[in-house]
Order: C-alpha cells, then sequence, then structure tokens
C-alpha cells in the first residue's frame, strides 16, 4: 500500500473521530444538562485528537508522505 494512501486514510480517520467526539460532547451536554463531566471528557478528547492530527500533519508533509497539490503547489 502507498505511504500517501495511508496518511490520506489516517487524516480522515482521525477527522472522523474528532466529529464524532464533538458530536459526542453536544449530546452528554443536552442530556445531562451540564450535571456531569462526561461533556469535558468528550471534549477534552477532541482537543488532543485534533492536536495529534495537526502533528501527524506536519510530519506527513516532512516526511514526504504528502505533498502539495492544486493552484498554489509550485
Amino acid at each position: 500500500m502507498n505511504t500517501s494512501f495511508l496518511a490520506t486514510v489516517l487524516i480522515v480517520l482521525m477527522i472522523l473521530l474528532i466529529v464524532s467526539s464533538l458530536g459526542m460532547g453536544l449530546y452528554y451536554l443536552v442530556r445531562d444538562q451540564g450535571k456531569s463531566k462526561r461533556t469535558v471528557k468528550a471534549l477534552s478528547v477532541r482537543i488532543v485528537l485534533s492536536f495529534v492530527l495537526f502533528i501527524a500533519l506536519f510530519v506527513a508533509f516532512a516526511m514526504g508522505w504528502l505533498t502539495p497539490h492544486g493552484l498554489f503547489a509550485q
């Protein structure tokens, strides 16, 4: 399998996990009405996943697994 494809799959998976964690945070906020710590935990997980994705993007660009393309890639 190509490393570029693997990096892309990892990025898409991380974005899906971030969105699902955000959705869980909203669900817990509405369901528990702010009386439990589950909302804070879900949103903390989202922040950590976003940070990991940010670092993974830097590593992927540095290793050459992802390359810019499109209008501004010259």
